[in-house]
């Protein structure tokens, strides 16, 4: 069986960069990545207005049953085919990506944490962590120059949508981790934790 790990935390908090860390621990083809940003609800049939008023970080906004199915399927052995998603038209594109089994998954996103039937098929949970304002400018960066978003209109959503959801379901997803990494990416020696379990965990395979 293969081994299942979940990265969860707050929005620019670092999960990305801990994805990549694991990528490079485990060697390239080794690592099936099920990013939950690709598994929002298809709004396709909804204006573009009304996408755009969303509420993208409120669990409800996520298709968990889908997550899971593929999750199964890969633990399985079998290849999915993961939706792919524009943050510009905020709706699946047609296109899909295979993702093809392999020693390690990885379940990563803002509430990663949040279904119990993801928790219960993950081999280790991970919470990284960082401060808010840290957070958010990471954000901010990152919407404007990968989402085609202003100042004003990332400002609107942190403010409305994005800090309450994180206070009400993605911070007290923290409790169920196993391993908590502060700061991020740049924490090494939570890091080394994570490699050391992960590679004794290939090593027993």
């Amino acid at each position: 069986m293969p081994f299942v790990l979940g990265i969860a935390g707050g929005s620019g908090s670092g999960k990305s960069t801990v994805v990549a860390r694991v990528e490079a621990i485990v060697g390239p083809g080794r690592l099936a990545l099920l990013p939950m940003d690709n598994y929002y609800k298809d709004l396709g049939h909804l204006p573009l207005a009304e996408r755009a008023k969303t509420n993208y970080d409120h669990p409800d906004a996520f298709d968990l049953d889908l997550l899971v199915e593929h999750l199964d399927a890969l633990s399985a052995g079998r290849a999915v085919e993961m939706p792919q998603y524009s943050f510009v038209e905020h709706a699946r594109l047609p296109e899909t990506k295979r993702v093809e089994p392999a020693p390690v998954i990885v379940v990563e996103g803002i509430l990663a944490l949040y279904d119990p039937r993801l928790r219960e098929r993950m081999d280790l949970k991970v919470y990284v962590d960082a401060d808010p304002d840290v957070r958010f400018i990471r954000r901010l960066r990152r919407d404007i120059a990968e989402r085609g978003r202003t100042v004003e209109s990332v400002i609107e959503q942190y403010l409305s949508s994005v800090r309450p959801m994180h206070l009400a379901f993605v911070e007290p997803t923290k409790r169920y981790a196993d391993l908590i990494v502060p700061g991020g990416g740049m924490n090494t020696p939570a890091l080394e934790v994570l490699a050391s379990r992960l590679l004794g965990a290939l090593e027993a395979a």
